[in-house]
Parts: structure tokens; C-alpha cells; sequence
């Protein structure tokens, strides 16, 4: 599919709204989201089918010329092959004249999609992980999603509806003035629209085409460090010295003693079993339900804090500093795994980052993943080769400072932010030349920084300050320490 490009001055942005479908719309979001699955397999089946072939025919020694052709797994092929057999296979010949051909496009194009992932895996032009063959999706594990990008999809004049192909007016839950406003006055234009059944809702996300005027942060000139923690959430400094701290709401150990008592009664019930194929029991459907109740108001709770953290530093500051934190490794971590997936570190920086690039005013730099932002003494600069986890004080060995571990780290990233701007050789500056790397795939040890010997001091000319000291072992770090994000 071609790749939309808004127009200057636009740009894509999503709107989501909770739906409020009675019974028979409920019934048919789920046959829609339901044909979407059926095509998504049948395009993969289909696709599966020669390679499984063509191998069988190779072990009958069959010649090159002589084996069955490939089929093709583009768009286009798919919806022309699937146009054709939809009147014949029994699997789809009774039922789908009753959804949306756009329920149909959306399995085919996720399957499209799959099979280019895997391909491009294979040849190693993806990044990432390695990516398998597509596998079926199963009716039970399945996320229930559709997309229509055709037809009628609007909302409707009294704010409180929204109109889609073949489902019809569908009341939300939340007024729908703000998109409304932009649609009548032009500056908006909905793009496509997508249902989704997550969390024990439906939802509707309208792909819009907005407008966007440069929005003004309250402080530009001032620049902010974020150190992300678990008994803290984030300790915020910035280019002033102000120092503010964000506690952590802790909103999954908070629900814990209801989540206990929900998964006691959970398993009293009589609850499914594949191996013997016994099906559970209404009591135990109802007993899950208010478990799966409690999980998805811990989840919705979490995702307003961040919400609420990410948009107001986004407005307030002109550069926002974050470290690239490794988070899959510090979820290895068993004691604590809970809290740090509690955090969601990742989805901070996620927010952040479209967040700050949506004003156009706000840049977001991340700091390299090595950068000892706890170890570096924010005072004078020294660097301390060891600080164990569990040492919350930092004590500088050379100008004898005494600060909060997580206040410090925020202080050394807020400083990161001016070297960019004055232009250290981080990375950012255009003019200048990248660092070196290390011979031999050195390791990422903090070396210590020791004070040179009296009679070096005496030698150079004098006794050497301590900040002098460290200008060589703080401009090695500040080389690679940035990325502009």
C-alpha cells in the first residue's frame, strides 16, 4: 500500500474513543473483528501452501523447471485471489456477505505484512529480533481488531456518536467535541478508523490529518534531566538547579491483596482444560471477569499517571534529557522485575518522544546507554569506577560533595543537554567528527578518576585543582554520551 504523506503543515494523528455498542452492534464489532482473523489465516494457509508443496515435489526429485510456481503474498495478489475463492470455500461461501469487505482487507493486509516482516528478516534487512513464519491466530488467544480506511466514517454532528461501514452510528462513552470542532473548521480530516476490544472495551481510533500550529513550551531556554527509578519515579532537575521529585503511585502493589483474593476465587471454579477439552463453568467465567476487572483498572490507572507526567514536562521545558535504559536486562532482574514492569520505563520514554517531536519545539535527547550518570559527581565532575545498587548517598572522593544518588544522576543529565547546544563533539553536532571506538571491542568499565601525582602537578607548572583534574576524564564520556532522538 502507498504510504500516506500529509500535507505541509499536517500531521497524522491519532483520536481514541471508548464505544458504547449495544447488544447488536457488540455482536456484530465481533463478527468483523472475527472475518479479519478467518481471512488473516486463509491468506497464510494459501501463501503456505505452495512452499509445502514445492518441497514435497523436491524430495520426488522433481526438476527446478517442474515445481509448482510460488504464490505471490502481496495486497493486491491476496485480495484478487481471495475475491475469488470467497464464492466457493465452505469456510467463508455462507456468512461473508454479512461484514464489511474492509474486514476482510484487514486480515489480508495484516497477512501481507507478516509475510514482508519475514522475508526481509531472512535476508537481514529488518532490525531486530529474527521473525518467523507467519503462524495462524487463534479464535481464542486472538486480539479482536479491525480497520476500515473506506465508506462512510464520521462523527456525527452531536458529539456523542461515530459512524462506520456496515456497524452504523455507535454511541462513545466521551463527547467527541474536540475532533468535531476541527472537522467542521477544517483543519482536520479523518483518514481511517480502527476497533479494537482491549481491556474489556471496545474502542475506536480515528487516524486524522491535523493541523498543527508551533506550540510555545512555558520555559524553552531551560533544559531538564530525567532519572527513572523504582522507589522514586522520576527525579527531574533541570538547568537552574531546580530539583523535583515524581513518587512512584505503585499502582500494581496497591491492587495486589484484591488481585489475591480475585485469583483464590478464580481457582475454585471449574476453568477450561485443552488437554481434556472440559469447557468452564459459567461461575468461573464470571469469577475471571472480575479478576480481569481489576487488572485492567491497574492498567488504565498507570497509563493516566504517565499521561499526566509526560504531557506536563513536555510543556514546560525547551529540552527534555532521558537515558537510554536497557529495559528487557533489568527485567532479568527476579527481586525487581514486578516494579520495574509496574514503572514502565519504556513507555515513558515512548510518550516522550512523540510528545516532544509533536510541539516542534521541544528536542529530546537521550544520553548513551554507558554514561555513568550516577557515578559522575555533579559538582566538579570526578567519576567513580564502582557505586553499588544499593548506596543511595553519593559522596565525592575529590571535592568531598554529599548529594541524593538520583538527584545527582538528574543534575549530570541536565548538564548533558548545554554540552549538546555548545557543541563538545557529542553527537548532534554536525561539523564534527565521530569518536574513535575502542581496539579490540574494549569493555564499558567506568574507569575512576585518581588525582595526578604532586610532583606531575609540580612539574606541569603548579598544583593542579581538582576541576582541572577532571576536564580530560569528563570530555572522554561527553564524546559518545549523546543521541538526538
Amino acid at each position: 500500500m502507498k504510504k500516506f504523506r500529509p500535507q505541509p503543515g499536517f500531521v497524522v494523528q491519532a483520536f481514541r474513543f471508548a464505544l458504547d455498542p449495544n447488544a447488536v452492534q457488540e455482536a456484530a464489532l465481533r463478527s468483523h473483528c472475527g472475518a479479519a482473523r478467518a481471512a488473516y489465516n486463509w491468506a497464510v494457509a494459501w501463501v503456505e501452501a505452495s512452499w509445502w508443496q514445492r518441497r514435497a515435489e523436491e524430495s520426488y526429485g522433481i526438476a527446478e523447471d517442474g515445481l509448482t510456481r510460488w504464490r505471490p503474498w502481496s495486497l493486491p495478489a491476496l485480495r484478487k485471489a481471495f475475491n475469488e475463492a470467497k464464492h466457493t470455500d465452505p469456510r467463508f461461501a455462507a456468512w461473508w456477505e454479512e461484514n464489511s469487505k474492509e474486514a476482510y482487507s484487514t486480515g489480508l493486509a495484516n497477512a501481507a505484512a507478516a509475510f514482508d516482516n519475514y522475508a526481509k528478516s531472512k535476508r537481514g534487512q529488518r532490525k531486530g529480533k529474527r521473525v518467523g513464519m507467519p503462524r495462524f491466530k487463534s479464535k481464542r488467544k486472538a486480539r479482536l481488531s479491525c480497520r476500515f480506511t473506506t465508506g462512510v466514517i464520521r462523527i456525527d454532528t452531536d458529539g456523542r456518536h461515530v459512524t462506520l461501514p456496515r456497524l452504523g452510528a455507535i454511541r462513545v462513552h466521551e463527547p467527541t467535541v474536540k475532533l468535531l470542532d476541527r472537522v467542521r473548521a477544517g483543519t482536520a480530516r479523518i483518514l481511517s478508523a480502527t476497533v479494537r476490544h482491549e481491556r474489556g472495551r471496545w474502542s475506536v481510533s480515528l487516524q486524522t490529518e491535523v493541523k498543527r500550529d508551533l506550540t510555545r513550551v512555558a520555559r524553552p531556554d531551560t533544559a531538564v534531566g530525567i532519572d527513572l527509578g523504582v522507589k522514586t519515579l522520576a527525579v527531574m532537575a533541570d538547568s537552574t538547579g531546580e530539583i523535583r521529585t515524581v513518587a512512584n503511585p505503585g499502582h500494581y502493589d496497591a491492587a495486589r491483596k484484591q488481585l489475591r483474593r480475585a485469583s483464590r476465587t478464580v481457582s475454585r471454579r471449574q476453568g477450561p482444560d485443552r488437554r481434556t477439552g472440559q469447557k468452564p463453568s459459567r461461575r468461573w467465567e464470571k469469577a475471571n471477569a472480575q479478576r480481569n476487572k481489576v487488572h485492567h483498572r491497574v492498567a488504565n490507572l498507570r497509563q493516566d499517571a504517565l499521561h499526566k507526567l509526560t504531557t506536563s514536562v513536555a510543556a514546560e521545558y525547551g529540552t527534555v534529557v532521558v537515558e537510554d535504559l536497557n529495559v528487557a536486562g533489568m527485567l532479568r532482574n527476579r527481586r525487581l522485575a514486578r516494579r520495574i514492569a509496574d514503572a514502565a520505563f519504556g513507555e515513558i520514554r515512548r510518550q516522550l518522544d512523540y510528545k516532544t517531536r509533536r510541539r516542534h519545539a521541544t528536542r529530546l535527547v537521550v544520553a548513551n546507554r554507558w554514561y555513568p550518570s550516577s557515578k559522575t559527581c555533579s559538582g566538579c565532575g570526578a567519576v567513580k569506577a564502582k557505586l553499588a545498587l544499593h548506596v543511595r548517598t553519593f559522596e565525592c572522593d575529590a571535592c568531598g560533595l554529599v548529594i541524593d544518588r538520583d538527584d545527582n544522576a538528574a543534575l549530570n543529565l541536565a548538564a548533558l543537554a548545554a554540552a549538546c547546544v555548545t557543541g563538545t563533539g557529542v553527537a548532534g553536532d554536525q561539523d564534527t567528527a565521530p569518536a574513535v571506538s575502542k581496539p579490540r571491542g574494549a569493555d564499558r568499565k567506568t574507569r575512576a578518576t585518581r588525582p595526578r601525582h604532586k610532583a606531575e602537578a609540580g612539574r606541569a607548572g603548579g598544583a593542579a585543582l581538582p576541576h582541572q583534574r577532571q576536564e580530560e576524564t569528563r570530555d572522554r564520556p561527553q564524546t559518545e554520551a549523546l543521541m538526538l532522538w
